[in-house]
């Protein structure tokens, strides 16, 4: 990866032997894999049995998860925050587990609408809930810094699953909760 960083930057340009260039494509291919490390995990690896016994059957709801992918039309980052709810039967998941389903959908080449809905399919797989809320919104930066250039956009997106999908009882609660 790191040789074609460096093909990249020349094509632009730029000349390698530039002091601050020395190093950029090691950094470079570096970096791209820090932010595609999702390719390199799995679900079973992420939630690692952190699935814990409970009578609880009220909504949980995990809001405000940031997120950092790369859109995969442009490779251009988007930034944003999450917002998960289920309603468990008789196992819960554990808290950091729900972050990190995030990250590994989200440090994955994609497009907003893909994740929302790989979240949610996921935990539902995951913790046999009766229903699963997501939603994201999230800034993209190929609507900011090109085409557009559009600065205050934000895309929403939400995926809603088994009672969320079902009950509108069900979704109010979680566009309420989220309100608060």
């Amino acid at each position: 990866m790191e040789q074609h960083w460096a093909e990249i930057i020349k094509a632009i340009g730029e000349d390698l032997d530039r002091p601050g260039l020395h190093d950029t494509p090691k950094r470079a291919a570096k970096a791209f894999e820090f932010l595609t490390r999702g390719y390199q995990q799995s679900v079973d690896e992420v939630v690692n049995n952190a699935l814990f016994p409970s009578d609880s059957s009220e909504m949980v709801l995990v809001q405000n998860v940031e997120l950092y992918s790369l859109c995969e039309h442009h490779l251009l980052p988007f930034i944003g925050k999450c917002h998960v709810a289920y309603i468990p039967t008789g196992k819960v998941l554990g808290l950091s587990k729900v972050a990190r389903i995030v990250d590994l959908f989200a440090r994955r080449l994609q497009i907003q609408e893909s994740l929302t809905t790989e979240i949610a399919q996921t935990i539902m797989d995951v913790t046999d809930a009766e229903g699963v809320g997501v939603i994201i919104e999230a800034r993209h930066m190929c609507m900011m810094m090109r085409g557009v250039e559009k600065q205050n956009s934000v895309m929403k997106t939400s995926a809603m699953l088994g009672s969320f999908r079902d009950s509108q009882v069900t979704r109010e609660e979680f566009l309420q909760i989220l309100q608060m």
